[in-house]
């Protein structure tokens, strides 16, 4: 971990670079009823990932809050209330999409790994109940959004048109190297016209890009990194210029966030978990004025040929 990395931890609680939210099995475990990380006034998100070794099983208890179980690498098998649930995983999220499972309010969960990965679980506290629901790779709906250095393509397997839920919004987003996403810089922070409460977590991977002329290790190897960027929408102080790495999270309680940049030679992932108290579970945002007006070069532009990323 770098010194600037340590250093932003300690000054904000909306920035947890990796390790820093470990509790038990978990190697994050961010906003949830167990969680000894205090967020102040963190009320409607959790998170919480795992690195399991070959055998290795993991379990929650029924609570009062709704999952949805997403490999990050691996492949995992799942128990939810005594009913078994396979998930194909993928070498890496820079691989495409993966099974993933939404597992409903009140079930206790035992995930399983036969060959050793990593699998995160995206939470929200929830009182309507929904079916189990395997959603499978060839389901997963697979968005192209934005346009040249702004390309990105996003999993679109946890949102209101994907999957019927209680509060959570979910999906995952793949950045290629150079390139900006979570971009122009939006906020969703107040029920109005137009508009959503929601917080936002994200949790970060980096990779280096492929054919990437990589150094060896005597000459320092290489360093996935990105950088995630949260400020003020109006009274409520944020201030967060992130350097991200695999296994950072950046909170979002409210503000403008944006852009999530990714530099030449790195391709950036990130999973978000979206949840607020509002009467309805839709994703409306409003963009920043001085930034919102790039959309409209994207009528001109490609998709970036380098996406899809797939296995």
């Amino acid at each position: 971990m770098s010194a600037n990395t340590a250093a932003g931890s300690a000054q904000s609680p909306w920035f947890h670079p990796a390790g820093s939210a470990r509790q038990g099995p978990w190697t994050v475990d961010l906003g949830t009823p167990d969680s000894t990380a205090q967020v102040p006034d963190w009320k409607h998100t959790g998170l919480r990932v795992a690195q399991l070794e070959a055998g290795q099983s993991v379990s929650l208890e029924a609570q009062t809050e709704e999952r949805i179980l997403v490999p990050l690498a691996g492949s995992f098998s799942a128990e939810v209330d005594g009913e078994h649930y396979e998930l194909r995983g993928r070498p890496s999220v820079f691989h495409g999409p993966s099974d993933v499972l939404y597992t409903g309010i009140g079930r206790p969960v035992t995930i399983t790994s036969a060959e050793g990965g990593r699998i995160a679980v995206a939470s929200a506290p929830a009182q309507q109940e929904h079916p189990v629901r395997l959603i499978t790779q060839e389901e997963t709906p697979v968005e192209l959004r934005g346009a040249g250095v702004a390309s990105r393509q996003v999993h679109n397997f946890g949102t209101p048109a994907a999957l019927e839920a209680d509060r959570f919004i979910v999906c995952e987003v793949l950045t290629p190297a150079g390139n900006w996403s979570s971009y122009p810089p939006h906020k969703h922070d107040e029920e109005a016209e137009g508009e959503t409460a929601l917080e936002e977590i994200y949790y970060f991977e980096m990779q280096t890009s492929r054919d990437m002329p990589i150094p060896s290790s005597e000459q320092g190897g290489p360093d996935a990194m990105g950088y995630q960027r949260v400020y003020a929408s109006d009274e409520r102080e944020i201030d967060v210029t992130a350097e991200v790495r695999t296994g950072d999270v950046v909170l979002v309680p409210y503000g403008w966030h944006g852009p999530a940049m990714t530099p030449p030679g790195h391709d950036m992932y990130y999973l978000n978990v979206m949840a607020g108290g509002g009467p309805v579970r839709q994703w409306l945002i409003s963009d920043d004025p001085h930034h919102g007006w790039i959309r409209k070069t994207w009528d001109d532009q490609e998709i970036d040929s380098r996406l899809p990323f797939a296995g």
